[in-house]
């Protein structure tokens, strides 16, 4: 990245490649809009407006109403309202999309996460849909929270690297695959509590980040078609017309010496591209050594491919 937590947040959207502020930076900046919104209009009389179109950007579980609102499969992970459940989910976000966003790249971090939104959304309607237990409530419940996406992220990044380590404030140093094993048990063994809708998709945003994952090492990137979609956009919005192309072919690039990456294109001849394509076999071989030895065990050259690899 390109400086301390608080600078690449306030630059979330003039630095590129820093998906994951981008991420925090949009779920808070919807937060505060909303809550400015639910205290003004409840003050007005307006409350049960407010509710009414909180819906609209909610993800229902009833089929019907999901056809006539398709756009809250994408709207309802950038929506909460609690403030400590906003508040989990940016800290879960951050300390485990480091590590996704080092090893991977930014791109690769936002498609994690909005795969496993969408997938939890998917979860979440197909089990609401189908058990039993939930036919009296599927037709009013709705969901909202960005929990998925960062469930994604968090399993994605203990099935890369399971042996990396936190240290938590009471037990001390607990790998990252134990920290992840428990909130997906946790999940599931509230999946037909009070909350039921938002632990399903919890469960369904785990699968995808630990297939993602899977699916990349054989060099299958199941995000591309997001990936697609994010540079048209970017295309679009800076008034750029750019090709897409997804290949894991790149651009020698030279690092501005950040720990996490902020990397500028340097000019080379088509000679010495060539000699810079990292093939997919060797990015597998680098993933497996940073599952079993952790990121430090790479060597100077392996972090550097695995930096271009991750920029493609």
């Amino acid at each position: 990245m390109y400086g301390g937590f608080w600078d690449n947040l306030k630059n979330a959207f003039t630095h590129r490649d820093n998906s994951l502020y981008k991420l925090i930076a949009i779920n808070i900046l919807v937060f505060f809009v909303v809550l400015v919104f639910r205290v003004l209009m409840t003050i007005s009389g307006f409350g049960e407006w407010y509710q009414a179109g909180l819906k609209y950007l909610m993800m229902p579980a009833s089929l019907p109403k999901l056809a006539t609102q398709p756009w809250t499969v994408f709207t309802y992970m950038f929506l909460h309202e609690g403030l400590f459940h906003i508040l989990f989910n940016m800290l879960f976000l951050y300390w485990f999309g480091l590590l996704i966003h080092q090893y991977l790249g930014s791109r690769k971090l936002a498609n994690l996460y909005i795969l496993g939104g969408i997938f939890g959304a998917v979860f979440y309607v197909l089990i609401y849909n189908l058990a039993p237990y939930f036919s009296a409530s599927v037709d009013s419940s709705m969901m909202l929270g960005a929990s998925a996406g960062v469930f994604a992220i968090v399993v994605g990044a203990a099935t890369l690297t399971p042996n990396t380590t936190f240290f938590l404030l009471i037990l001390g140093p607990v790998k990252i695959v134990y920290i992840a094993a428990f909130y997906v048990i946790l999940s599931f063994a509230n999946s037909i509590g009070a909350n039921a809708g938002g632990e399903i998709a919890h469960l369904g945003g785990a699968l995808l980040g630990y297939l993602y994952i899977v699916q990349l090492r054989k060099g299958v990137d199941l995000g591309k078609p997001v990936q697609k979609v994010g540079l048209f956009f970017e295309g679009l919005f800076s008034g750029k017309k750019s090709k897409v192309k997804v290949s894991y072919r790149k651009a020698k690039t030279t690092s501005t010496g950040s720990a996490f990456g902020g990397f500028k294109p340097a000019s080379e001849s088509p000679a010495t591209a060539n000699k810079e394509l990292i093939s997919q076999d060797e990015i597998d071989r680098i993933l497996d050594k940073i599952a079993e030895k952790g990121y430090d065990g790479l060597t100077k050259e392996e972090k550097r491919k695995l930096f271009e690899f991750s920029k493609k």
